[in-house]
């Protein structure tokens, strides 16, 4: 297969509307049409295939295989040659963020990352793009130029600014072919110590109360295991251990596998979960629902393991999405916004007058666990610091910080 055929499939989000308004498509054959080129967009993604001619006319093959002796797929060879015309239509991805986010996926960077790192790639050279500048001649001086304005005119963070340089850094030597030099005394942004706002006990008592249904095992899940927001969203059916009490947290923060705890108290809730999701995969199954999506190289290794129950999302959507990918309609994981809107309802209906956002209860988890004498390195492990000095910022904000000093008001 020509792995150099097409790299555009960044572009073929559209299809499905250019399809239905375009004309000489006729009524009688759209809907087969759509279905035709889901299939095939699917086994490409599951075989590795670029989307192109080439792995279209592998496709014809093994369809028209499957069909009785002198069988021709006329519907099927029309809605791909379709596809082709369009391909040949739609703008060359050119602009630089595609360009990298691309080149960072076949490095295979975790996706998170990849929108992170293809965020800041668009940010700078729309930046250039104002000032006249051309990408492939910019240099160092035009990227400390930049570090300096997020810092005085953002007024970002040095976390914030430190990964821009890391994006920026990545970006010229996957894309521009040349390391970036000549940024060492760009102006350093202000950095800060915060302390992280933590809930009480009765407070998460509170907010939890105020959660019913799969948003309460959510919450339950994310305080009671110390989860990250994505590291919730993005837990799969197998990733729960009933019997051990164990959920196993896949690709974290820094791409790391790590276990944590399934709360005692989750357990009874999580099963009557996992009935109701198995149900609505069977009504997938039926339905031939594309599966759910995958990292390519489990994809290309276990082509059916995106439509298995165990590789389905612990928290599912609701109706089925399209993937931006590759237009194919799937069923997606909770998406991020709804479940920060869903806690910080929950928080006003409890009536908290604090700052709540889902990663409260993931400080809360830590800085309750340390005051319930539970040692700072197993806090570390179950939190996926890397260093423990990460974990203490927590004893700053426990009833009874550092060694335990009593305010003297307390004395009078």
């Amino acid at each position: 297969m020509d792995k150099t055929a097409d790299t555009r499939i960044v572009t073929l989000r559209g299809w499905r509307e250019a399809l239905m308004r375009d004309a000489a498509v006729s009524a009688e054959t759209r809907q087969e049409s759509f279905r035709v080129i889901e299939r095939y967009l699917l086994a490409a993604e599951q075989h590795g295939w670029a989307v192109g001619v080439e792995s279209m006319k592998s496709y014809i093959d093994m369809a028209e295989a499957a069909l009785a002796p002198d069988t021709r797929w006329e519907v099927g060879r029309a809605a791909l040659r379709w596809l082709v015309g369009y391909l040949r239509v739609v703008p060359a991805v050119g602009d630089w963020r595609a360009r990298f986010e691309r080149r960072l996926r076949e490095l295979q960077y975790a996706e998170r990352t990849v929108e992170t790192y293809g965020q800041w790639a668009g940010r700078f050279t729309a930046w250039c793009a104002d000032r006249g500048a051309e990408v492939m001649a910019v240099s160092g001086v035009e990227v400390r130029a930049y570090l300096d304005a997020l810092a005085l005119e953002a007024k970002v963070r040095i976390a914030t600014q430190h990964q821009a340089l890391n994006a920026l850094a990545c970006f010229f030597n996957e894309v521009l072919g040349r390391k970036m030099e000549g940024v060492e005394d760009y102006l350093r942004a202000r950095s800060s110590d915060r302390v992280p706002v933590v809930l009480s006990t009765e407070e998460v008592g509170r907010l939890l109360g105020q959660l019913v249904g799969t948003e309460r095992l959510m919450g339950d899940l994310m305080y009671g295991g110390g989860l990250r927001l994505l590291e919730l969203l993005r837990l799969r059916v197998k990733d729960v251990d009933a019997d051990r009490r164990q959920l196993s947290v896949r690709g974290g923060k820094g791409d790391k596998d790590r276990l944590t705890t399934l709360p005692e108290r989750a357990l009874g809730p999580m099963r009557e979960h996992l009935d109701r999701l198995r149900a609505l995969w069977e009504v997938d199954q039926k339905q031939e629902v594309a599966g759910v999506s995958l990292p390519e190289a489990l994809a290309r290794k276990y082509p059916s393991a995106s439509k298995s129950l165990e590789w389905q999302w612990l928290f599912p959507t609701k109706g089925l999405l399209r993937d931006p990918k590759t237009g194919l309609m799937r069923r997606h994981h909770v998406n991020e916004t709804t479940w920060q809107k869903a806690v910080k309802a929950a928080a006003q209906r409890a009536g908290i007058a604090k700052k709540v956002t889902p990663h409260v209860l993931r400080h809360s988890f830590a800085t309750h666990l340390l005051e319930r004498g539970t040692n700072i390195r197993t806090v570390q492990t179950l939190l996926g610091h890397n260093d423990v000095k990460t974990t203490e910022i927590y004893t700053h904000v426990m009833q009874k910080p550092g060694l335990g000093v009593r305010s003297p008001l307390d004395g009078l």
